[in-house]
């Protein structure tokens, strides 16, 4: 088990540089209609086949987007124009080289549906991003719900461990 906060935070962003993908469960469940980061299904988004291996996993058509999260204050670095928008309900455009960076989260078209993350934001989301950042340059994570078409989402320790077996995808809770 993780002695902090800070060590899961670690463990997960180590486990992402390895493995790309994996899940977090972690703290109070949310409510709404996006996930916010303590029910996520999160990745690396600089592969190339990052976006159809998350579909694959979420049994969604190849097409469909994933939404940037963004540390708030790295938001006008990377997209255009840089906007506040904690719950993925705004698109904008992504500066020319955000694209090709971070092929998982950006349209063929620039477009996003970005998520800003603030600095006091209280849950592992947010100091999972900031160590993601501090060992790649990188400010963003790939963010979906952690839950299956048709599914409830994962939402304890008995749910998490029945997606991990399900679909293959480590969940830290």
């Amino acid at each position: 088990m993780y002695r902090s906060t800070e060590d899961m935070a670690q463990q997960i962003v180590d486990y992402l540089l390895k493995n790309k993908i994996c899940g977090i469960a972690h703290g109070a469940a949310e409510f709404g209609p996006r996930a916010l980061g303590n029910r996520s299904l999160i990745a690396d988004p600089r592969g190339k086949d990052i976006k159809d291996r998350v579909n694959e996993i979420k049994k969604r058509q190849k097409f469909r987007p994933f939404a940037p999260a963004i540390l708030e204050e790295k938001v006008n670095d990377w997209f255009n124009p840089g906007i506040v928008t904690p719950y993925m309900q705004h698109v904008v455009q992504s500066r020319t080289n955000t694209q090709k960076q971070l092929p998982a989260v950006i349209h063929k078209d620039g477009s996003c549906r970005v998520q800003t993350i603030h600095k006091d934001e209280p849950t592992i989301f947010r100091r999972v991003i900031e160590i993601f950042h501090q060992k790649t340059g990188v400010p963003v994570l790939l963010n979906t719900s952690l839950n299956i078409r048709g599914e409830p989402m994962v939402n304890g320790i008995n749910d998490a461990i029945r997606f991990e077996e399900k679909y293959g995808v480590k969940v830290f809770y």
